[in-house]
């Protein structure tokens, strides 16, 4: 088979150098070329995959252009107001589409795990999502923090966007059953950690994935390119890549 002929962009960054460094070792792959936000997107053209590491603001400039070629897009920017994340839904509809919160295969086991906790122990255990990132991080709660989040609001039968408790300050009064709390700690270097905090009176299960290089990132993204391949056009993610489903 050819080799996927792959195009980054936000090269200039943590992600985008983990990536090219991971592009170099694999046989499949062919970099195309590195493409930043301020950059022409010409070279897309070229290219059969996207994968976006860039900014949440950039993201919609490089849809646009890979759905007017028909290119897959590979979504790894975080942070999307809902607006922007209806427009990669609806460009789903037309291009192969791989948006996950985390490309990390430890974490997407995080999140299947996370799943079935939930639906094992039941409402009766309060849950909380704590996460740890670098003093530079820009968004929070991180999308990895999200996605937990919304896994335990959707077993629950909560809504994430009215459920969830982001910190804590004051007199907040009790913990109601239905909240779901979500803490964004920052500082240091830490590539990423989080945790899933399930409560009962005597009882406590606590999940936790913790990840030291960002290599781990870049692998599952350019897996998720390669999967994307033999797709036909739709809105995939991680778990759908790894057969989590």
């Amino acid at each position: 088979m050819n080799k996927l002929k792959v195009v980054i962009y936000g090269s200039k960054g943590r992600m985008g150098k983990a990536l090219l460094e991971c592009i170099a070792q694999d046989e499949h792959l062919e970099l195309v070329g590195t493409i930043d936000s301020e950059d022409s997107l010409d070279l897309i053209a070229a290219a059969d995959a996207v994968i976006d590491f860039s900014h949440a603001e950039a993201t919609e400039r490089v849809l646009d252009k890979c759905l007017e070629l028909g290119k897959i897009i590979v979504v790894g920017t975080t942070g999307h107001n809902n607006e922007l994340r209806g427009r990669i839904s609806e460009a789903a509809k037309t291009i192969p589409v791989i948006f996950s919160p985390n490309y990390s295969i430890g974490v997407n086991a995080l999140f299947w795990l996370t799943r079935k906790a939930a639906e094992i122990l039941g409402s009766d255990f309060d849950a909380e999502v704590i996460e740890v990132h670098h003093r530079l991080k820009k968004d929070a709660p991180s999308g990895t923090a999200r996605k937990l989040a919304e896994v335990l609001s959707d077993v629950r039968g909560l809504d994430y966007e009215t459920d969830t408790r982001h910190g804590r300050l004051g007199m907040p009064g009790e913990r109601t059953r239905n909240e779901i709390g979500v803490h964004a700690v920052r500082g240091g270097d830490v590539v990423g950690d989080h945790t899933v905090l399930l409560a009962a009176p005597g009882d406590r299960i606590e999940l936790t994935h913790k990840a030291s290089s960002r290599e781990t990132f870049a692998r599952g993204a350019l897996r998720a390119a390669l999967w994307a391949r033999d797709q036909k056009p739709g809105l995939y993610d991680m778990q759908d890549v790894l057969g989590l489903r």
